[in-house]
C-alpha cells in the first residue's frame, strides 16, 4: 500500500507532466496575467467578449464579422450577438461596404472609439508592468518568441 503524496501549493511547484507543458504554461500565464486586467474591463462596464471586440476595432476599424471573428479568436455565431448588443449599446454600428454591399462593416462610435482608446492605453500600462515583472532579457524576447510561434503555427503545411 502506498502513502498519499502531500499535496502541493501550486501546479507551477510540480514536476510533473502539465507543470511543465508548453499548452498549460501559455494558457495559465494568458489567465493569471489577464484575470489583472479584466477587473479593469468590468469596471468600464465591459463583458470581456466586449472588449477583445473594442480592441480589435481599435486597431482596424471597420472590419467585416468574420474578420473579427478571426482577431477576436471568437466563432461567428457568438460574434453576430455580441455586435448586436453591442450596437444595442451605443458602442459600434454597422455599414455596408462601399464596394459591395452584401458586405457589413462593423465601426466603432464616437463612444466606443473613446472608451476603447482608455482601455488600450489601460493594458498598455498593464503589458509594461507584467514585462517588468520578469528580467530583462525575458521580457525583451517574450513577444518575439511568441509571434515566431504563432507564425510558425499559422504557416502553410509544406
Amino acid at each position: 500500500m502506498s502513502t498519499p503524496k502531500k499535496a502541493k501549493t501550486s501546479a507551477f511547484e510540480q514536476s510533473g507532466f502539465v507543470s511543465g507543458y508548453l499548452l498549460y504554461l501559455l494558457a495559465a500565464a494568458s489567465e493569471a496575467a489577464s484575470k489583472q486586467f479584466h477587473t479593469r474591463v468590468r469596471e468600464a462596464g465591459l463583458r470581456i467578449t466586449e472588449w477583445r471586440v473594442l480592441a480589435c476595432l481599435y486597431d482596424q476599424d471597420g472590419l467585416m464579422i468574420t474578420e473579427l471573428a478571426h482577431y477576436a479568436l471568437m466563432e461567428q455565431s457568438r460574434i453576430t450577438r455580441i455586435i448586436d448588443q453591442m450596437e444595442t449599446s451605443g458602442l459600434v454600428v454597422r455599414h455596408n461596404d462601399e464596394g459591395d454591399g452584401r458586405r457589413v462593416r462593423i465601426y466603432l462610435t464616437d463612444h466606443g472609439q473613446s472608451l476603447s482608446a482608455e482601455l488600450v492605453t489601460a493594458a498598455k500600462a498593464h503589458e509594461m508592468q507584467l514585462l517588468s515583472t520578469l528580467p530583462v532579457k525575458d521580457a525583451a524576447n517574450i513577444k518575439p518568441a511568441l509571434l515566431a510561434l504563432l507564425g510558425s503555427l499559422e504557416a502553410p503545411a509544406n
